[in-house]
């Protein structure tokens, strides 16, 4: 088997607003196996800032694995523990490669039209009157339920949306999920969210910053909004640390990123050992078509009947064509569309 790789550029078409910062692009490496006549690509998906991957050796490291690509897979993944972008990339690379259909990595329902994924809304930070303008165009496709980026703005201004939302609709019209993305301090959280206990909301992602056990163990006590850890799951790799994490934090709900958390193995480890009580659901970390479709394909198999953030797809103005498409908020994979990756 010969392995390549490349990098890529995607380009937003508006920019993504956090509470981290403003998006206006992002790089994704592809890994190229190439086996006889039969091609893999998996995509490396980083977000600076966020992704743990070293920006300064990820091509250094993909030119090992190229290196390499035909030793014990397990040595391969053993090299990448603190390349989690890499290590998917190449989990998907090498099932891709095995796969009987172009890009088809888990044959189900969903890759053969007859079934789709229900899927959130997302609306990026911004000023108050871009944020009101998405809220109205995602609620006119069809979206029964919202996340918004909460966090930079000021608060006030953001609970003032917030209520102008929940006002025209009722909890059982439209699910509000929120994501923090550690915005807050420990010491304004819990009025801040006993604030916006008042408007129904369903969940907040990561209302403070990942690293602090105890203080987000207690929130998870205290908030009368339940909490998804999402950035807290991020570097833990083992086993024992997944449970410990769970068990010292009690969250009510866990969010599953492939790319940031080293691939579908390690997201299936994080599934196995939740207790009954604490859900999850998958989001994209703004892969391209290639890591969406094949994330989309896995998530289809788990069988998890809440919305997933699988929405992004539509963000970048060079994305791949693929069968990827979104009717009434539900993701589609229509067999009939062709890929056309050009990297």
């Amino acid at each position: 088997m010969i392995a390549t790789y490349k990098k890529y550029k995607f380009l937003f078409k508006i920019p993504g607003g956090t509470s981290r910062g403003i998006l206006h692009e992002k790089n994704s490496w592809f890994l190229i196996l190439k086996n006889n006549s039969k091609v893999g690509v998996g995509e490396c998906s980083v977000i600076n800032g966020l992704s743990v991957d070293d920006p300064s050796k990820i091509e250094s490291k993909l030119d090992w694995i190229c290196l390499n690509i035909n030793i014990d897979p397990s040595l391969l993944f053993k090299e990448l523990i603190d390349f989690p972008a890499i290590a998917f990339g190449l989990e998907m690379a090498l099932k891709a490669v095995d796969s009987e259909k172009e890009n088809v990595l888990f044959p189900s329902a969903f890759t053969n039209g007859k079934n789709s994924i229900p899927i959130n809304g997302l609306v990026w930070m911004g000023d108050i009157d871009f944020m009101k303008s998405q809220v109205a165009l995602k609620l006119s496709e069809g979206y029964k339920c919202l996340k918004l980026k909460i966090g930079a703005l000021d608060f006030d201004k953001e609970y003032s949306l917030l209520k102008s939302i929940r006002d025209n609709y009722s909890a059982s019209e439209l699910e509000i999920r929120l994501d923090a993305n550690g915005a807050y301090s420990y010491k304004d959280s819990l009025r801040i969210l006993n604030k916006l206990s008042e408007l129904n909301i369903h969940s907040i992602e990561q209302p403070i910053k990942a690293g602090q056990i105890k203080q987000m163990s207690e929130l998870c006590i205290s908030s009368p909004i339940p909490i998804a850890l999402d950035e807290e799951l991020i570097g833990i790799n083992s086993i024992e640390d997944k449970i410990k994490l769970i068990e010292e934090i009690k969250p009510q709900y866990i969010i599953l990123k492939p790319s940031l958390i080293g691939g579908f193995k390690s997201s299936e480890e994080w599934i196995n050992i939740l207790p009954k009580k604490t859900k999850y659901w998958v989001t994209s970390a703004l892969e391209s078509n290639v890591g969406l479709s094949a994330i989309s394909q896995w998530v289809y198999t788990l069988n998890c009947s809440l919305p997933q953030g699988l929405g992004t797809g539509s963000l970048f103005s060079n994305n791949f064509s693929s069968p990827l498409s979104i009717k009434n908020a539900k993701l589609h994979y229509n067999k009939n569309n062709n890929w056309n990756i050009k990297i």
